[in-house]
């Protein structure tokens, strides 16, 4: 009795190619989505953020493209750099000062959990 491994009945269920077929592709498309969302997240994603218009790179990027765009000559560059600078040294001031006077209207506990919602927003930019 010479059987034929071919030919020989296999033990337990036998699975439909079609199934296997479209499992393998399902797992296949899902881990895909799976590595370029964290590709995006980790690492393209975050690099291609624009700085804050209130950090340094953040001014240094609107003066250029004002310089670029408004085809600025020297001596308009330098005016509207000093106009600038001024407004944005206004600007952290009046933030600053909102600060200072929001604390001075909240308990120290309430104080705390402000910073903390401060520091997250930060982090989110």
């Amino acid at each position: 009795m010479n059987v034929n491994l071919l030919e020989r009945p296999v033990a337990g269920r036998s699975w439909d190619p079609r199934l296997v077929c479209s499992l393998a592709l399902a797992l296949v498309f899902l881990t895909g989505g799976v590595v370029g969302a964290l590709v995006m997240d980790l690492m393209v994603h975050n690099r291609q953020k624009p700085p804050v218009f209130s950090s340094p790179n953040g001014q240094a990027l609107y003066f250029q493209k004002l310089q670029k765009e408004l085809d600025l000559t020297p001596d308009q560059s330098q005016q509207i750099e000093s106009v600038l600078n001024d407004f944005w040294q206004y600007y952290r001031g009046v933030l600053g000062d909102s600060k200072s006077k929001l604390e001075q209207l909240l308990t120290p506990e309430q104080r705390v959990k402000f910073e903390r919602m401060l520091t997250a927003e930060q982090q989110k930019r």
